[in-house]
Order: C-alpha cells, then structure tokens, then sequence
C-alpha cells in the first residue's frame, strides 16, 4: 500500500469515527433528554398526587364540616319540632286519648290537594283520600289555644257556614266566653259599623276557609287574624293560622273544637289536667235529623 492509498484509509477511519462520536453525542443528548422529560413528568406526577392528597384531605375535612352542619341542623330542626308540639299529658290521657281522636276521622281529608295544604299531608289512603298530619294538627291547636289565650275571649269571633260546625262552636262559646256568629253571615260584620250586629273582633275562627269566604274577607280587610279549620283541598291564602283537619264530618269538627276548647281553657287556667275537661267530646257534636225526632 502505498502512502496516499494507506492517507486515504486514515482519513476515512477518522471521518468515521467523527461520525460515530457525533451520532453518539446525538443520541446520548436523545436519551438524556427523555430522561429530563420522563424525570420531570413523574415529579409532576408526584407533585399532582401530593396535591391531591391535599384536596382530598380538604375534601374529606369540607365532608365532616357538611356532616356537623347538617346533623346540627337536624338537631335544631328535631328541638324545634319537639318545641312546637304540645305537651303528650295536654293532648293524651290514660284511655288514649290519640286512639279515639283518630277514630273520629280528623285526619281524614278529601280526594283532592292545593299547593296551600300539601306540607299538612302525609300521604294518601288506598281510597284516593289524602291523610293529614296529626301531630301538625295537635300542634297548631296548641299554637291556637296559645294565640287565643292572650286575648281577650269575648273579642274573639267563631263562625261556621257548615251545619255540622254550629254546635261545636257552641259549646266553645259557651265555655271559653267566645262570641258565636249562627246562621247566615251578613255581609258588613266585620266592616259595616252601621249594621246593628257589627262587631270588632281580634280573632277570627272560622270552619272552612271556603265556606265562611264572607267572614274571611271581612275579617283581612279589617286586619283582624283568621285562625281556620282546613282540609285539604282549601285555599288558605287568606288565613293567619291553619289547623290541618277534617271539616266535614260531625265527628270530627266535634273533635277538633273539644281539643281546642280544653287547651283556651288550660291557657285561662280554668283547668288544669284532661280530667276536669267539663264536657265529652260526644257533647260538641251535632244531632243528626233522625236523633232530633
């Protein structure tokens, strides 16, 4: 081999090993630079699952605080309730009281509901006829009984269009002191101080929302408070304090005004206890025509 032959085979090892150290550089500088995007994704990884414990720990932390609040919530809701409802010795005796007002159908509404009277019904019976909620009743009777008791009972007005309401609005006249309204309601009652029975009431109970409309009206128009006995399928639109009740059946108006004759009379302080309760719920209700003859 001759010299520039043996120049030739040294320039081209040398150019390839320059080319080789060069591709070697490339791809070291690849991989090095993979290493620096895998390193930098799994501390992203990391950093993103730190995070996330931290949020899933605020998570779990914001949870319990939701948890506290709600069962406190319940709590308050639970002593709220516990508060409203009367007494079980104001509204129960000994020979069950409960079992035999819920003989009488108080509970018992109509076929049909208003968005008024929905939060009073706990459900509808296999009859079609919607089921109002005791408890609400008992309790807005107390309520009532309370409301009346700081007024003065000769200025509270009880009226009823309903033939079956007229004698339990009698024997609760006759023994709280109430002013009874019988027969037909005269236009201008309440607002006609011109008429020779108008009168000046501060309490207004009627036994139907719809059937006393007249002595509803009146009574908002003069800014006098209704307290009135409803079923559900009233509007109660105009009415101050609702009782949630059957307002048809005799048995059960009896029931309902007994139940708040005993608790105004408890607030009067005119008795004490159920027992010295002077009349029977019998008493308060209406004869049938066949009874009368």
């Amino acid at each position: 081999m001759n010299s520039e032959e043996l120049n030739s085979a040294n320039n081209s090892n040398i150019n390839n090993n320059k080319n080789y150290s060069d591709s070697d550089v490339e791809n070291e500088e690849l991989q090095n630079t993979q290493l620096d995007n895998e390193r930098s994704a799994e501390e992203k990884n990391i950093a993103q699952d730190d995070q996330r414990g931290v949020n899933e720990n605020e998570k779990s932390e914001n949870e319990l605080a939701i948890e506290e609040s709600i069962s406190s919530s319940s709590s308050s809701t639970s002593l709220a309730e516990t508060e409203t409802e009367p007494d079980a010795e104001s509204l129960e005796d000994p020979n069950n009281l409960e079992k035999m007002i819920l003989s009488t159908g108080i509970r018992v509404g109509t076929p049909i509901k208003t968005k008024f009277m929905s939060s009073f019904i706990t459900r509808a019976n296999p009859e079609g006829l919607y089921i109002l909620d005791i408890s609400k009743t008992l309790a807005r009777i107390d309520v009532a009984a309370k409301f009346i008791g700081r007024t003065n009972i000769s200025n509270v007005a009880v009226t009823s269009a309903r033939e079956y309401g007229k004698t339990p609005i009698e024997k609760f006249c006759e023994l709280t002191g109430a002013r009874g309204i019988f027969g037909r309601f005269m236009p201008g009652t309440f607002t006609n101080p011109s008429l020779p029975k108008y009168l000046e009431p501060e309490i207004v109970i009627v036994t139907d929302p719809q059937a006393d409309e007249q002595a509803v009206l009146e009574a908002t128009r003069a800014g006098v408070p209704v307290i009135a006995l409803s079923n559900s399928d009233n509007i109660t639109s105009k009415v101050d304090l609702v009782i949630p009740s059957n307002n048809r059946g005799r048995k059960a108006l009896a029931t309902v005004y007994w139940l708040l004759t005993k608790e105004v009379l408890k607030k009067q302080g005119k008795i004490k206890s159920d027992s010295e309760m002077p009349l029977k719920i019998d008493d308060f209700e209406a004869k049938l025509v066949e009874e009368l003859i």
